[in-house]
C-alpha cells in the first residue's frame, strides 16, 4: 500500500522497491530488473484503472485544435450579437441623455423668454450655445464639416447626401429657415432647423420647448458608422430627409434634383468690387458684374455662390420643364417658350415655391449685366433674359439649387 501511495503522490519509485513488491506478490520469485519493472508497472496501472481510468497527463494536438475550432465557431455565432446589443443599448442611453439635456436647455430658454423671435436658424443656435455647450457651428454651405457626409434614412435605401440638406424643407417641413450643423461638447453631432413660428410660455414648466422651436437630426456616435436612422441617428420633428432621395421634389428627379430653394432676398449678392478671376473660376462664372447704372450688387452671382456653382443651378430648358410641372400641363414648354395665358398653377405642386408670381434664375449668364431667368405668373410663364429692366442686380428673383443627372 505504501508503494501505491508513493506512486499516486508522485514520489520516486525505485526499481529495488519494485522488485521487492514483485517478490512479495510472486511469492519470493525473483526475475530480471526489466521484467520486474514491466510487471510492476502493469500491476500498478491495472490496480489504479478503476480509480481513474483514462487519466492522462495532457491533451493531444488534435484534441486542442478541435477545441479551439469549437470555441471559434461559438465566438462567431455569439460575439456579433453581443456587440450589436451593446451598441444598441449604448446608442439608446446616449440618445436619452442628449434629449434630456436639450430639453433642459430649451426649457430654460423658454423661462427666460429666449426661445422665440429669431429671424433664422443661425441666430437661434447662437443663443442656444449659452444654454448647452456647442464646440463648433457650420452654416448650410458647410454642413459636412460638422456632420456626416451621408446618412441612411431608411435601412436598405441609398444614402442621402447631407450637403444637400440646406433648409427645413429638406426635413419635410414647410418652415422657411435654413439648416445649421453643430457639434456638441458631449460628442453628439446634429443638423438643426429653427421654427420661425416658435412660441414661448415662460410661466408654463410643462411647455414642450424642444419640439416647438426646432427640428433636429442628431448622431450620438459622431462621424462613426453606421450613420443610420433608428440606430446611432435619431431626430425630433424631422419627417423625412430630402424626400429620402436627396431631392426635395422626387417627381422632378428625372429632370433635375432640387436640393435647395432660396426665396428672394434670402441669399447674399456678390459685390462687384469683390469679384475676381479666382471667384469666377471657382464657381464657373464668365463675367464680373458691371452695371451701366452704377449698381454694385450682383444677385445672380450671389445665387450661383449660394448653390456652389453654375452647375448646381437649373438650365433654361429645365426651368421650362419645371413650368410644365407647376402648371400640370402636357403643353411643351422649352427654354425660350412664352405662354401668356391659359395656364393655371397646381396648388400642391407650386407650394414649395410660394403661391404668388415669382422669377427663378437660370445658370446661364449673357454678359456683364444680364442673365436668363423664367417668370411664373398666375396664368402664364415667360422665359427671358435680364435686360434694362431686369439686370443681375435684381434682388427679387428666387434661386433653386440642383444636382444634375
Amino acid at each position: 500500500m505504501k508503494d501505491f501511495k508513493n506512486y499516486l503522490s508522485g514520489k520516486a519509485f525505485t526499481l529495488t522497491e519494485g522488485r521487492q513488491a514483485w517478490q512479495t506478490k510472486s511469492g519470493g520469485q525473483v526475475r530480471s530488473y526489466m521484467e520486474t519493472a514491466k510487471e510492476v508497472r502493469s500491476t500498478f496501472e491495472h490496480t489504479l484503472a478503476p480509480c481513474g481510468r483514462g487519466m492522462r497527463a495532457a491533451f493531444t494536438l488534435a484534441e486542442v485544435l478541435i477545441t479551439l475550432a469549437v470555441i471559434g465557431v461559438v465566438a462567431v455565432l455569439t460575439i456579433p450579437g453581443l456587440i450589436k446589443n451593446h451598441n444598441e443599448k449604448a446608442w439608446s442611453t446616449a440618445q436619452d441623455v442628449f434629449t434630456k439635456r436639450l430639453e433642459v436647455a430649451t426649457r430654460q430658454m423658454n423661462t427666460e423668454e429666449k426661445l422665440a423671435g429669431y429671424d433664422n436658424t443661425m441666430d437661434f443656435v447662437n443663443e442656444l450655445k449659452k444654454y448647452i455647450k456647442i464646440t463648433r457651428v457650420c452654416d448650410n454651405n458647410e454642413i459636412t464639416k460638422c456632420f456626416n457626409k451621408q446618412v441612411i434614412w431608411n435601412e436598405g435605401d441609398e444614402p442621402v447626401d447631407m450637403s444637400a440638406i440646406k433648409n427645413a424643407q429638406n426635413f419635410g417641413l414647410d418652415w422657411e429657415s435654413d439648416t445649421v450643423a453643430v457639434q456638441f461638447a458631449n460628442g453628439v453631432n446634429a443638423v438643426i432647423a429653427y421654427n420661425p413660428n416658435a412660441t414661448q410660455d415662460p410661466y408654463n414648466n410643462q411647455f414642450n420647448a424642444t419640439s416647438n422651436s426646432m427640428a433636429i437630426l442628431y448622431d450620438v456616435s459622431g462621424n462613426k458608422n453606421p450613420n443610420t436612422n433608428g440606430k446611432d441617428i435619431n431626430h425630433i420633428n424631422v419627417t423625412e430627409l430630402a424626400g429620402t432621395t436627396g431631392c426635395m421634389i422626387p417627381e422632378l428627379a428625372d429632370i433635375m434634383c432640387i436640393t435647395r430653394i432660396l426665396p428672394a432676398y434670402q441669399y447674399n449678392p456678390l459685390n462687384k468690387n469683390d469679384c475676381n478671376d479666382d471667384i469666377l473660376n471657382k464657381y464657373g462664372m464668365q463675367y464680373c458684374f458691371d452695371s451701366r447704372w452704377g449698381y454694385q450688387n450682383d444677385y445672380w452671382a450671389g445665387a450661383v455662390i449660394a448653390c456652389e456653382g453654375v452647375n448646381n443651378m437649373p438650365t433654361r430648358e429645365q426651368l421650362g420643364k419645371l413650368a410644365m410641372y407647376i402648371y400640370n400641363t402636357d403643353r411643351e414648354i422649352g427654354a425660350g417658350t412664352n405662354i401668356g395665358s391659359g395656364l393655371s398653377k397646381d396648388p400642391e405642386r407650386v407650394a414649395p415655391f410660394g403661391t404668388g408670381d415669382f422669377f427663378i434664375w437660370s445658370n446661364e449668364e449673357i454678359n456683364k449685366e444680364e442673365a436668363y431667368q423664367r417668370y411664373y405668373s398666375f396664368k402664364g410663364t415667360y422665359g427671358y433674359s435680364s435686360n434694362l429692366n431686369y439686370e443681375r442686380n435684381t434682388s427679387s428673383y428666387m434661386a433653386i439649387c440642383v444636382t444634375q443627372n
